[in-house]
């Protein structure tokens, strides 16, 4: 091959990959997607508890998480992101593990997005958001960010831009509206009834949940040395403002906190700025649940290629589209599996997730923990600061929170067991497919082969 088609195919590698502004974007609709979601915390907790909540949260969970990204992202940026570090860091089974979590809890958050994307459409257009339409409406979009996902990386981070732009222009609106309007309604120093705490805290862990979401694409980033930690800082500081402006504008105008549930930004709306507003919100809505599918479809869906790789499962799923690198299998595959998950509840959803999607972030502090000890010379473009006790300090914030989701799991209710059981099913079943598994095998050959 001559130097000048080697110098044109790394050209043409290099116009595929994402830049610092869609890695930013694309990372904001991995955690946020807008402040959707944070009605059911406004409604659980009040607009004060919500707000000490929205700024504890990410200094106990969404900071320390960051770091990790940032450190591990940037001394080893390949594809499948926190499943090569955890496979690196602490050996093959973990790295399973963390895959096995992570796919499974994908399966239960990813079934959330069509549904908010139906519950904001029948604010407008109730006739589209029960019975068969509004099925046929929530795989329409799996199919639809299936497709987007299959033109490539670039392709759902360029379109992220737009998408944020006009998902970001409702809010300016109504915090502008707020902040000049005259207060109606109730104080939001007010008492209020029926305080959920644990409650309120899982679904801010989960609005906040999914900074290590980006690495799984590192190597479709451009540049991921420095790219990633200077995205992480972009991306926490925008989910941030994201979501304090628009609940502090809504307690300034003293709506009623006890009236929030699931689609309440639409009825902010309508009482700030009328039905214009109130359509837009709910517009906002449906562009926030479609770019947050889209963008955790990009994430998701590299692991099943590269664990394909790695021997554990078919090969099958190594396949990526010849123009644009996408793995329009495991595309696929995922797309069927988070369909067959959409008739389960929002908050049982959201739980299952939170309890599954953190112990993978576990696991990750684990590799971050044991690499320095296992690999300390291993190049680090970016290093946590303050040394390896203040990294292993940094975990424990993210570990009380995750003890108090099992508390929340236990005492939540599927049938006749409860959502630890479920959960406690899902990560033993992890257990027994590692090892039933053909890349097992491969591994203890490898690991007899090191031996002797």
């Amino acid at each position: 091959m001559s130097r000048a088609s080697t110098v044109t195919g790394s050209a043409a590698r290099r116009s595929r990959k994402l830049t610092l502004l869609p890695l930013i974007a694309a990372t904001y609709f991995m955690v946020a997607g807008g402040p959707y979601g944070l009605e059911d915390l406004i409604g659980k907790v009040g607009y004060r508890a919500a707000i000490i909540i929205l700024l504890i949260t990410p200094v106990l969970w969404s900071i320390p998480t960051a770091l990790m990204v940032s450190e591990l992202a940037a001394a080893l940026p390949c594809e499948g992101g926190f499943y090569v570090w955890v496979r690196r860091g602490m050996g093959p089974f973990w790295g399973f593990q963390e895959s096995w979590l992570t796919l499974t809890g994908s399966v239960f958050e990813m079934a959330l997005y069509p549904t908010l994307f139906v519950a904001y459409l029948g604010r407008f257009a109730p006739q589209f958001s029960t019975g068969y339409r509004a099925i046929a409406l929530e795989l329409a979009l799996i199919a639809l960010c299936a497709a987007w996902n299959i033109l490539g990386a670039k392709a759902v981070g360029e379109g992220s831009i737009w998408l944020n732009v006009l998902l970001f222009l409702p809010f300016a609106a109504m915090i502008l509206i707020a902040l000049v309007r005259r207060p109606t309604g109730n104080a939001p120093g007010a008492p209020f009834h029926g305080l959920d705490l644990e409650g309120g805290i899982i679904i801010a862990m989960w609005n906040y949940m999914g900074w290590d979401n980006l690495s799984t694409i590192a190597d479709e980033v451009d540049r991921p040395q420095t790219t990633y930690p200077l995205a992480m800082f972009g991306s926490v500081t925008l989910v941030i403002a994201s979501y304090l402006f628009p609940v502090i504008a809504v307690a300034v105008a003293r709506l009623d906190p006890g009236l929030w549930t699931t689609g309440s930004w639409v009825d902010a709306g309508q009482v700030l700025g009328g039905t214009m507003l109130a359509l837009a919100i709910a517009a906002a809505g449906m562009i926030g649940a479609a770019g947050t599918f889209g963008s955790l479809m990009l994430s998701f869906t590299r692991l099943p290629a590269v664990m394909a790789g790695d021997g554990y499962l078919p090969q099958t799923f190594t396949r990526h589209h010849p123009k644009t690198g996408a793995p329009w299998v495991a595309i696929v595959a995922c797309a069927i599996a988070w369909a067959v998950c959409l008739p389960l509840g929002f908050f049982r959803l959201l739980i299952l997730d939170v309890l599954l999607t953190g112990l993978s972030i576990l696991l990750e502090f684990g590799a971050l923990i044991a690499l320095r000890f296992r690999e300390p010379n291993l190049t680090r473009p970016y290093r946590i600061p303050g040394g390896i006790l203040t990294t292993i300090i940094i975990t424990a914030p993210p570990t009380a929170l995750l003890v108090l989701s099992l508390v929340r799991n236990r005492s939540e209710q599927v049938g006749t067991t409860n959502e630890l059981m479920i959960g406690t099913g899902i990560i033993l079943l992890g257990v027994l497919l590692y090892y039933v598994s053909p890349g097992s095998r491969r591994d203890k050959k490898i690991a007899e082969a090191h031996e002797s």
